[in-house]
């Protein structure tokens, strides 16, 4: 496992751990740097369609470990054993984050990553239903906004997350942006 404060130390400079194909675990910092500035996030019509056509419920921290598991499950992952026990502490401990859609009563998707400060740093995302993973970013940018977040760090940028306003930034210019957003005094959750 990774200890929760090398892990919270790594993203306050910048960089984040990745599981490799050895279950070795590399660090990252990747220049450009993939972000989505909160006041461009744009959700697809049809997703807006979705969650207001469909019963979801979102939920915040209900269900990290099968969120986090959701997201490992996928032909390639950086997501191995190491990784969720690493997380799942930084969850105890109050510092990783699980975004949950639920639909009668069923986990349908969702996203976690770790907030510190006025900083979200975005792991990973999957759905069981189409659009609920956008509706639970969608749901995690309303949080940012009313809790005066400054960065959502996507790590990459992908051409799903282009569709939400997603774009990169130099890495000096994130590490600024960065340094601004763990020192502000915000909180996730209460």
């Amino acid at each position: 496992m990774i200890e929760p404060e090398l892990l919270l130390q790594g993203y306050r400079l910048g960089v984040f751990p990745m599981a490799m194909e050895d279950d070795s675990i590399e660090w990252f910092s990747p220049d450009p740097r993939g972000i989505i500035p909160l006041q461009d996030f744009h959700l697809p019509h049809a997703a807006r369609r979705s969650w207001e056509q469909k019963k979801f419920q979102i939920k915040l921290n209900t269900a990290f470990g099968e969120v986090i598991r959701e997201c490992a499950e996928r032909e390639e992952t950086w997501i191995n054993r190491e990784i969720v026990a690493s997380y799942e502490k930084l969850h105890a401990l109050g510092h990783a984050h699980s975004l949950e859609v639920w639909q009668n009563g069923q986990l349908v998707g969702g996203l976690y990553g770790v907030a510190i400060g006025g900083a979200f740093f975005g792991e990973s995302m999957f759905h069981r239903v189409t659009n609920a993973s956008k509706i639970a970013l969608a749901a995690l940018v309303e949080r940012m906004r009313e809790r005066k977040f400054i960065l959502l760090d996507t790590q990459w940028v992908t051409p799903h997350l282009v569709q939400f306003g997603a774009i990169e930034i130099p890495r000096v210019k994130y590490l600024e942006l960065l340094d601004q957003a763990v020192n502000l005094g915000r909180r996730f959750v209460d």
